[in-house]
């Protein structure tokens, strides 16, 4: 196709991609440009009156309201930071591919098809007072006390490294197993250890991947319902901004609160993701693959 032709109006629309763009453009608009518009537009128009800002403004005007974002941060931050951190040192363990890889790999990925209520299931009865964590901890003489590790704190924030881990590995695998080996290789003959091949050549080259990963794992972890729920105390210290506005919406019948709850959840989850991904702008953003041979 000459320049001139590829300028004419609906000449474009003759390359497949365009066909492609079309319904994927519509699918984004539909599934989640509309609700998020919906749901802003909704939070302004309270159920009582008030002004467009009377949501937000009872929302920070109760303690027991805006006290749950300082509880979820509380959280999913740790959650995400337990992820990150072991998912780290294992992925970088398994980056050859070799059978021990693909049969590791499995077992990690295993909480992620059962769910986060078959995971709670499984709590319930292995970390519960009477579960075989607690006896095993009571006959050999660890602890004399009753072990609490469910409906508490605890109970919810291992849920979320069980149910998140998985998810977190994976990307993180991707992004090692991305870096061209050759620049260990060569470090490596030049002199450099093991651990000085991680730490100057490969994990400089993982930051940008290592900080989209946090950032998704911290926007699934943020998000946490029904953990709060079974594992935690949802009506004491485990109570997350989601159930606030689960209670606003199907407890009080306020569409209009639980949308504008909605909006602080993700406005809260934006910042953290914007500082994260901020932070990335500062580390290298070049090429790091090659060939693997």
């Amino acid at each position: 196709m000459m320049q001139g032709e590829a300028n004419l109006p609906g000449s474009r629309w003759k390359d497949p991609a365009m066909w492609m763009l079309a319904p994927a453009t519509l699918f984004i608009l539909l599934v989640f440009v509309y609700p998020f518009m919906d749901g802003l537009i909704l939070s302004f128009r309270p159920m009582n009156g008030g002004g467009a800002l009377a949501n937000y403004a009872a929302f920070f005007s109760d303690p027991r309201q805006w006290q749950t974002i300082g509880t979820t941060m509380k959280l999913a931050l740790p959650a995400t930071l337990i992820n990150v951190g072991i998912a780290v040192p294992l992925a970088y363990r398994l980056r050859h591919k070799t059978r021990y890889q693909k049969i590791a790999t499995t077992i990690i990925t295993i909480p992620l098809t059962l769910g986060t209520v078959l995971i709670a299931q499984g709590m319930l009865s292995y970390f519960g007072p009477n579960g075989w964590f607690s006896q095993v901890v009571h006959l050999l003489h660890l602890w004399d006390g009753p072990v609490h590790l469910t409906h508490n704190y605890w109970g919810v924030l291992i849920s979320l490294v069980i149910s998140g881990f998985p998810f977190v590995f994976l990307l993180i695998l991707s992004y090692i197993t991305g870096i061209d080996p050759v620049l260990s290789r060569a470090a490596a003959t030049l002199g450099a250890t093991p651990w000085r091949q991680f730490r100057y050549i490969v994990f400089p080259l993982l930051l940008p991947g290592l900080a989209m990963s946090f950032a998704l794992s911290f926007v699934q972890a943020f998000s946490v319902f029904p953990s709060a729920v079974l594992l935690g105390s949802p009506a004491g210290p485990t109570r997350v901004i989601s159930i606030a506005a689960y209670e606003a919406a199907f407890e009080n019948y306020d569409y209009s609160m639980a949308s504008g709850i909605a909006m602080i959840m993700g406005a809260a989850q934006l910042l953290v993701v914007v500082a994260v991904l901020g932070l990335r702008r500062l580390v290298y953003r070049g090429p790091v693959t090659g060939g693997k041979g």
